[in-house]
């Protein structure tokens, strides 16, 4: 097999991000939130990796406070931490958000009251603490969602529904496909607002450098017709590749923490999602994921959307926390180890004979991540495509050390 040769690379995405997260929340929370004197309000922090997210999160708190309610947190991440209330709190921990950070409690169980959800195809659940508080507050990002497309996609209404839920109601959700998430997910949405449990919602878009770009609190009503919007939004600042054909993509890690999915499908364009018509945009034909973020916990989602990884990742895997995730969204290809390599060298030599005529030249890309794309390595073939719209911030070089690891990126 040829030897190959990178550069590094940088494209530019648009960068406004804001500038004073604390005080944006503060103006948004305290000019839409009517709570009375002593009201205890639960605030919902998920799973994901947000930016910014125990500031954003205690800056809500305050908030909560400068109208004179008594916040609290609660963990809301359906099945995730291993569907259990100590596994869901060490998660919260893992992103700063802790009681002595916060200033606030966090209250975290994995009980949930039943609402009423006569005309629903399913049943509606509610954590127990955000049922029994005096209103919860929805803080969450709007991103396009991994599994599917739709009017409602990653955001306030999914919170409301897999993340209040629990594992309860998301196994309710996800035991039918994406018509779940699709279409019965934004009706149990509308009926938890209908509750007048949900007092108000923290809107969160992101740019392509994982920044905050905006913050927007909304009332239930607002959720409705302002989600779209923001959504829309979201899909405009993602980032994504320069280049439509990839022959090999190589990802370094993947995480709970970096996408729902482990790695994004909407950036590496694979979603192996039944009934999901495949990505336009990227072509990759084989994709090498080589390690898996301290943040997941083990919880290899995504593992599935890779052809080949490493003895390394394959090692860090908890089966249980992965499985239990992959049982509970019901898309179990995501889940299936792929080919296990020794070292990085021999999964990049791996991919390279699964793209097929090994000796032609390759379009070949390696990122740090999927919410990481403005830097990347790229063989020449890919070079010669996309150097007039890039800035060249390395000189050729190989990728990998005597050892057969990967460089440091």
């Amino acid at each position: 097999m040829q030897e190959y040769q990178f550069t590094k690379i940088r494209q530019q995405f648009a960068r406004e991000a804001l500038a004073d997260i604390e005080a944006t929340v503060h103006q948004r929370v305290t000019a839409k939130l009517k709570i009375a004197p002593g009201a205890n309000i639960a605030i919902t922090v998920g799973s994901r990796g947000i930016a910014n997210i125990a500031r954003i999160a205690k800056a809500t708190a305050d908030a909560v406070k400068a109208c004179g309610g008594a916040p609290f947190i609660i963990p809301a991440m359906g099945s995730h931490g291993g569907a259990t209330a100590e596994g869901q709190r060490e998660i919260l921990a893992s992103y700063g958000v802790t009681e002595e950070a916060m200033g606030c409690p966090i209250r975290a169980t994995m009980e949930v009251v039943e609402i009423d959800s006569t005309g629903l195809e399913m049943k509606v659940f509610m954590d127990r603490f955000g049922y029994e508080s005096d209103g919860v507050i929805l803080l969450n990002r709007i991103k396009p969602h991994t599994a599917f497309h739709g009017e409602f996609e990653s955001g306030l209404i999914k919170m409301s529904v897999i993340g209040l839920g629990k594992e309860r109601l998301a196994n309710e959700i996800h035991r039918f496909g994406v018509y779940g998430l699709k279409t019965i997910m934004p009706q149990a949405g509308r009926r938890i607002l209908e509750t007048g449990k949900i007092v108000l919602g923290v809107g969160i878009v992101e740019n392509a450098y994982d920044e905050t770009a905006i913050i927007e609190a909304l009332t239930p009503a607002e959720i409705l017709t302002r989600e779209p919007e923001l959504l829309a939004l979201a899909k405009q600042l993602m980032p994504s590749f320069p280049l439509c054909d990839i022959d090999v993509l190589i990802v370094d890690q993947i995480g709970k923490n970096i996408s729902g999915s482990g790695m994004d499908p909407n950036v590496i364009g694979r979603m192996k999602i039944p009934g999901e018509p495949p990505a336009e945009f990227p072509k990759v034909k084989v994709i090498i994921t080589t390690d898996i973020t301290e943040a997941s916990h083990g919880n290899a989602c995504g593992i599935g959307l890779a052809d080949v990884t490493t003895r390394r990742l394959a090692d860090k895997i908890d089966w249980d926390a992965t499985y239990m995730n992959g049982i509970t969204s019901g898309f179990y290809e995501h889940f299936m180890l792929p080919i296990v390599a020794p070292t990085d060298l021999q999964a990049f030599e791996w991919g390279i004979r699964a793209s097929h005529d090994p000796y032609a030249p390759k379009k070949i890309v390696r990122i740090k991540d999927t919410l990481h794309v403005s830097e990347m390595y790229v063989s020449d073939a890919a070079l010669g495509e996309v150097k007039d719209r890039v800035q060249i911030i390395s000189e050729p070089k190989s990728l990998f050390d005597e050892q057969g690891s990967l460089i440091a990126f």
